[in-house]
């Protein structure tokens, strides 16, 4: 009988390491007590499960996650959510606050350094690659595919693109590629993106996940240090040097994004706008959905709460609990409520008569009587008084929370009580 020589999976001498340190200003509000990645989504995920959970399916079991801003919730959801990695099974997860390990007045400068602070916990990993990933967008990936192309290709770094209409690269780091996808250049927002041979209208992007061998970057990351003037950034420092002085290679996410059979294009989107983040949630009560939250061959880890089942009570005209083109999560209670395209996060409260349409609810919110939503987006743990109405009138959502031009209305608790004090 013959053999096979399959080569052994590269993710199993790989670490993950993510950087989740940043805001996300132009979530506004929403990150005013939270980073970026600690942002709930889909009902009871946190943006940053998707980069630890394709790291996980991919098969890594080395992750480290670097935090910053605002640290304190996403570091509890890591340590209830992900804290099943074991030593004993050559496993680790580690939580890596910023700490002025380098210097008492030094925070992390820059995405590089948020690497450089730590290596010599990485180097006591004695893992041969590292996978360096951004912890605040939302898509399904295979690392170990990037992973076998940087091996086969030789390449110093690999850098992650997500093909895009040319001159909406305006708002990323545009890889320029040769036929091959080795990169000649690398431009950060350039205001006319170079095109993909063979593609006028379209560019190559950076999706922020890089692989490199961990000998070759801690390498880089001195040399960087040590360079008057840096940024102390992957983008704007270390890649660009590396497409000048050795070999980069681009991988295209269409190669290792991983899809279910319901799963008809390589999903991948930036939340990092109100209007965006609405959007993608509210995407999720389509009947077929462009994620698949469902697909149990790449799951999407979590915290997982213990909760009682979502319930709806009450069945009369006017006031009857139900949902329609929904998502709602456990510890929820619809009573005597309407809702459609809507989405409720864990141990949401609707009360009687409200009506919520296209509106995406965080954990813990109550909707009081007769309140009426649409197209909004509520925090966690807010409270909306009885016969509140959001959503139809223009003029009063603007004055009273955050209305954006696409006419997505953001609430949080400060406004609600300052509508309250001022009404």
């Amino acid at each position: 009988m013959v053999q096979k020589n399959n080569p052994a999976p590269l993710a199993r001498d790989a670490m993950a390491y993510v950087l989740a340190g940043g805001r996300g200003t132009r979530l506004q509000e929403l990150t005013d007590r939270r980073a970026k990645p600690a942002v709930y989504f889909g009902g009871k995920a946190r943006i940053i499960d998707f980069a630890l959970s394709n790291a996980i399916n991919s098969g890594i079991r080395k992750i480290s996650v670097a935090t910053q801003y605002q640290a304190h919730s996403l570091i509890r959801h890591l340590q209830r959510g992900w804290n099943f990695l074991r030593t004993e099974r050559n496993e680790s997860f580690d939580i890596l606050p910023a700490s002025q390990r380098v210097a008492e007045d030094l925070w992390y400068a820059g995405t590089a350094d948020a690497v450089y602070q730590n290596m010599d916990i990485i180097e006591d990993e004695g893992v041969k690659y590292i996978v360096v990933l951004a912890g605040d967008h939302v898509y399904k990936m295979d690392y170990e595919i990037m992973l076998r192309q940087h091996v086969d290709t030789g390449a110093d770094v690999t850098v992650g693109c997500l093909e895009v209409p040319r001159m909406e690269a305006t708002a990323f780091g545009v890889m320029h590629v040769d036929a091959k996808d080795r990169i000649v250049d690398f431009v950060e927002k350039p205001a006319d993106p170079p095109a993909i041979p063979g593609k006028p209208d379209s560019a190559l992007a950076s999706m922020g996940i890089y692989v490199f061998e961990t000998k070759f970057l801690m390498d880089q990351l001195r040399r960087d240090a040590a360079t008057e003037g840096s940024n102390r950034d992957f983008g704007k420092d270390i890649i660009p040097h590396i497409v000048r002085n050795g070999t980069a290679w681009a991988h295209r996410f269409n190669q290792s994004c991983v899809r279910s059979s319901r799963e008809e294009v390589a999903y991948w989107r930036d939340v990092g706008t109100i209007d965006a983040y609405w959007e993608a949630n509210i995407d999720l009560t389509d009947i077929l959905p462009q994620l698949d939250l469902y697909d149990r061959d790449w799951p999407i880890w979590t915290h997982a709460e213990i909760t009682p089942p979502a319930k709806f009570v009450h069945d009369m005209d006017g006031r009857r609990g139900h949902a329609v083109s929904s998502l709602v999560s456990g510890d929820c209670i619809v009573s005597g409520a309407a809702l459609r395209r809507t989405m409720l996060s864990t141990g949401a409260r609707v009360n009687s008569y409200a009506d919520l349409q296209d509106a995406v609810i965080l954990p813990r919110c109550t909707i009081n009587r007769g309140v009426r939503l649409k197209k909004v987006v509520v925090d966690a743990r807010v409270e909306l008084p009885e016969g509140l109405v959001v959503g139809e009138d223009p003029e009063f959502d603007a004055k009273w929370f955050r209305r954006t031009q696409n006419g997505v209305v953001l609430i949080t608790q400060p406004m609600v009580t300052n509508y309250l004090l001022n009404r």
